[in-house]
């Protein structure tokens, strides 16, 4: 394929359902660099017509329709986001593909028999260490893992992670300000999966599980530990919503302070989702938090619920974006009955207040620090 044609490919793709602005693409050099290389595994006679391809981390569709295209003739793909996977489909739909991908979770089925892995890098040292394990544990023996990201987000350590699961992990020549990492010869791994890992939390009385590619692993970041704070000032829900869950640590934490409540922990990230889950297991509150991946409440009936929790992001991929928060915002207001009540933390400096009155309702400062402000806000009739 030539330069031309993937041009013509990337400017047809969308990030929709995800949030969309002029600043926010859904494609990056470091796709390019990738797809670049199955056209190398394949003139190499790594990656036959009917060779097994598997993608981990596609963020839109860049990676698996791209794939499509060159010829290969069906791609398994995993991508954390439900925002990712709907996109990817829509994208399918509107460039014409019909089928030829299928999604699955990082695991056996995704990877067994793969002989060629692309890999948009994660962030997360922890959740590269989980792909890392995966693909050494359940792909083919003569595997190539190709791992491509921005050199700006890439790091030392994610080659000594990768090093750690294969025996020959070779660095490539950076292009466009992405590089790739080329990791061949699979190591022996444990019989035990190394996630989720487990923690117990002191200062709640909580066991925190996690994936690696959840946020703050097993660790309370500071927005939420300030929100907790606020807890015993909270009211008592026929049916509260963890919006955005993580671990599950807020859910778990207002389950426990309100036996009666029937909890909801949603979040858009599978890794999260499977994360709470484990989190409600191992503190007894299983049958009392139902644990749902989705986007931003969209299979929740409107005004089935008495108070949403909210800790919303404040980036997306790397750039500072309110997008994500209003967009969840907007998902309170109509998730919540009249009367219900959304108490949200969020970094001062986005000023959500304006959004939050006109979305929701008259809005309060329950309290602020040096760096995060609690509001609650009652959703008007």
């Amino acid at each position: 394929m030539a330069d031309n044609s993937f041009e013509s490919l990337f400017a047809r793709l969308r990030r929709f359902p995800d949030v969309e602005a002029d600043n926010l693409q859904a494609w990056d050099a470091t796709d390019r660099l990738l797809l670049d290389s199955v056209l190398e595994m394949r003139a190499a006679g790594l990656l036959p017509l009917g060779g097994r391809l598997a993608v981990v981390g596609d963020r839109y569709g860049a990676l698996t329709l791209g794939a499509l295209t060159l010829g290969v003739e069906a791609v398994r793909v995993q991508q954390d986001l439900i925002t990712g996977e709907r996109a990817l489909r829509a994208n399918a739909e509107a460039l014409g593909i019909d089928g030829g991908f299928e999604h699955l979770p990082l695991g056996a089925e995704l990877l067994e028999g793969a002989s060629l892995v692309l890999l948009q890098l994660p962030r997360s040292l922890a959740e590269l260490e989980e792909i890392a394990d995966a693909v050494a544990r359940y792909a083919a023996p003569e595997v190539v893992l190709v791992a491509g990201g921005r050199v700006k987000h890439m790091s030392l350590g994610m080659n000594a992670v990768l090093g750690r699961y294969f025996g020959d992990v070779q660095p490539q020549l950076a292009r466009q300000k992405s590089r790739l990492l080329l990791a061949r010869s699979p190591k022996p791994v444990p019989a035990a999966l190394p996630f989720p890992v487990t923690e117990v939390n002191d200062g709640l009385g909580l066991t925190v599980c996690a994936r690696g590619a959840v946020f703050a692993g097993t660790g309370l970041d500071i927005g939420t530990r300030f929100l907790l704070d606020f807890l015993p000032r909270m009211p008592h829900a026929t049916h509260a919503v963890d919006l955005g869950c993580g671990t599950g640590i807020l859910a778990a934490m207002y389950a426990r302070a309100n036996p009666g409540a029937r909890v909801t922990a949603t979040d858009r990230s599978a890794a999260a989702v499977d994360s709470a889950l484990a989190t409600s297991r191992a503190n007894g509150l299983d049958g009392r938090i139902d644990v749902l991946r989705d986007d931003a409440m969209s299979s929740l009936p409107d005004a089935s619920a008495d108070l949403v929790l909210l800790n919303p992001p404040f980036h997306l991929e790397a750039a500072v974006h309110s997008g994500a928060g209003i967009k969840l915002i907007e998902a309170a207001g109509r998730v919540l009955a009249p009367g219900g009540e959304l108490w949200t933390v969020f970094n001062s400096h986005l000023h959500y207040r304006p959004a939050l009155e006109r979305l929701i309702g008259p809005t309060r400062e329950a309290g602020r620090n040096p760096k995060f402000t609690v509001t609650a806000s009652t959703r008007r009739p």
